[in-house]
């Protein structure tokens, strides 16, 4: 079995290989995110169009920060890749590479874009890979942003250093996940107590301020971190209550937030240009 393979955790393993979460009800459309609810009214009844939408919503989010037209970018934890669809349909990216570390979801990738690939076969590719070992030279991309996939990063260095390396001089970075945020460094034990994806190791409760400081590390700049809980928790779990969950514990994602021991942010960086000679 090839060494990538063996570093996933069993529980990360199982949710995105033969679980398929993109199957479940709470991830409707396929984007397997959280949402950004934003202009979405929470006063009502919520519907199956208004997770994908929130979920998309999340992508515009994220992709709006990098001024990606006519870019090169890698998508760190492509999962079905319709989010690489969206930078290239919507955002105009001359190309994508989406990389993920499950070859369950490539397959399932290359399934769901199939007409995208044999339209644009050139713009559009897939590629088998670790955030913390990514399989592309130095230098090859003009952006590189993840979609709420670094909570499953064991290694917050190791990808920051990726990321430096695989980012031309002038490259920009976006990522958004959830984080600990500061003066909740340590409640990683509360969260796996109340929240079972932490417990399994499915999800790894790292301090925001470890992300930060391990991109400023790798040597990338103007390294900046907004918060938008608020645009993800409240109307997740507004759509929560109005399915059929197998198991209650994501409607404890909001209390916690309102506990203060976990955020969501959008999470920004460059790597400076080359001096002029």
């Amino acid at each position: 079995m090839d060494r990538i393979r063996d570093d996933v955790p069993p529980a990360v393993r199982a949710v995105y290989g033969p679980q398929d979460l993109s199957s479940a009800p709470a991830f409707a459309g396929g984007f397997i995110n959280f949402g950004h609810w934003d202009g979405i009214p929470l006063d009502r009844p919520l519907t199956v169009e208004d997770r994908v939408r929130s979920q998309r919503n999340l992508y515009r989010r994220v992709l709006g920060t990098l001024d990606g037209a006519g870019t090169r970018a890698v998508e760190a934890g492509c999962g079905l890749g319709l989010g690489a669809a969206l930078a290239l349909e919507e955002f105009g990216f001359a190309s994508v590479t989406g990389l993920d570390v499950h070859p369950e979801q490539l397959e399932r990738a290359r399934r769901a874009n199939a007409g995208l690939l044999a339209r644009t076969p050139r713009r559009l590719g897939f590629a088998h890979g670790a955030a913390e070992r990514m399989p592309f030279e130095d230098g090859r991309f003009d952006r590189l942003y993840s979609v709420e996939a670094a909570q499953h990063f064991r290694d917050l260095a190791a990808f920051a250093r990726e990321a430096a390396r695989v980012l031309r001089p002038g490259g920009r970075l976006a990522v958004s996940s959830f984080f600990l945020p500061a003066g909740a460094e340590d409640a990683g034990g509360e969260l796996a107590a109340r929240l079972e994806s932490f417990a399994s190791g499915l999800d790894v409760a790292h301090p925001l301020v470890s992300l930060l400081d391990a991109l400023d590390s790798a040597g990338l700049a103007d390294v900046r971190a907004e918060s938008v809980g608020d645009q993800v928790w409240p109307g997740l779990d507004r759509f929560l209550s109005g399915i059929d969950l197998p198991v209650q514990w994501p409607r404890n994602f909001l209390p916690a937030y309102r506990d203060g021991l976990l955020d969501y942010y959008v999470v920004t960086a460059e790597r400076p240009p080359t001096p002029n000679a």
